[in-house]
């Protein structure tokens, strides 16, 4: 018959206390943090989508200033510019390389079968999710918002005297960068529910392109009340009210725009967590 011992010390000879190592919330998101920053993919994929931003917003204010002083005709797109527009026109290039790398947080796991582990360590698995989720969209709004307001600042000075020319106190540009960071952020989370969801960083980023870029086009073919009916609850038209500074009689509103998003983004997240719940990695 054996009998189990307690590791005692060598001078005392009293048991020794084995540390007690506790799953908190805490815990999970300084995990996920820390393995986000781990990846040279965050870095190359953040600052694609901070060039995109900023870079696309500055290229897009001077040709408009090229045009204004050349006194050529104004391209149909710029006809109704301003320095918000302007600023914001990479949003589209940088949310996907942000949606693609919410993408990587999740799906790159399974691909690569490290998710085993993590969910070992987290058996309650949902905390995983909430906290990739957050860590990323955070990331991903404070990139937006700098991206915004840097661009912002840059292209006031390009359009300074012409007719699209705009200031920080200006009603509006406040909200409408604000919004354009909201956006870029829900977006980084949905990319990171696809991921989850889908578990295959290929279908996950086709879903995502799908559904900014592909969708709205598809919607286009329908007759006029059905698209006008339609369009301004699809997830890249819903986003784009957030932060656009004038609204169209077939727009939503930047509050309604918001509420659409998020009910977007957290069907993205409901689907992702019923998927880890129900099924092993």
């Amino acid at each position: 018959m054996s009998v189990a011992t307690s590791p005692r010390t060598p001078d005392s000879g009293t048991p020794v206390a084995r540390p007690a190592y506790r799953v908190t919330g805490r815990r999970v998101l300084r995990s996920e943090w820390a393995k986000l920053w781990s990846l040279r993919s965050t870095w190359i994929t953040l600052g694609l989508g901070l060039l995109f931003l900023v870079g696309f917003g500055v290229i897009a204010a001077a040709r408009y200033k090229s045009s204004v002083t050349s006194g050529r005709q104004l391209d149909p797109d710029f006809a109704d510019a301003t320095a918000v527009s302007l600023s914001l026109f990479g949003v589209v290039l940088a949310q996907l390389a942000l949606g693609v790398l919410g993408v990587l947080v999740t799906a790159g796991e399974y691909s690569t079968g490290m998710i085993r582990s993590t969910l070992a360590a987290v058996p309650r698995r949902l905390p995983v999710l909430w906290s990739k989720a957050a860590v990323f969209g955070l990331v991903a709004l404070v990139l937006g918002a700098v991206g915004a307001f840097v661009a912002f600042l840059i292209d006031s000075g390009i359009l300074s005297g012409t007719q699209a020319a705009l200031t920080m106190s200006d009603g509006g540009v406040v909200r409408s960068l604000l919004g354009a960071a909201l956006y870029l952020g829900l977006v980084g989370v949905i990319g990171a529910a696809l991921g989850s969801l889908l578990r295959s960083v290929a279908g996950g980023i086709s879903v995502l392109v799908a559904a900014l870029m592909i969708l709205p086009g598809l919607i286009s073919l329908l007759p006029t009340s059905w698209h006008n009916a339609v369009q301004p609850y699809l997830p890249s038209v819903a986003g784009e009210s957030m932060f656009s500074l004038h609204h169209g009689a077939h727009t939503l509103s930047p509050g309604a725009g918001l509420l659409v998003f998020l009910a977007w983004t957290a069907l993205a997240l409901a689907g992702a967590a019923w998927r880890l719940v129900r099924s092993d990695a």
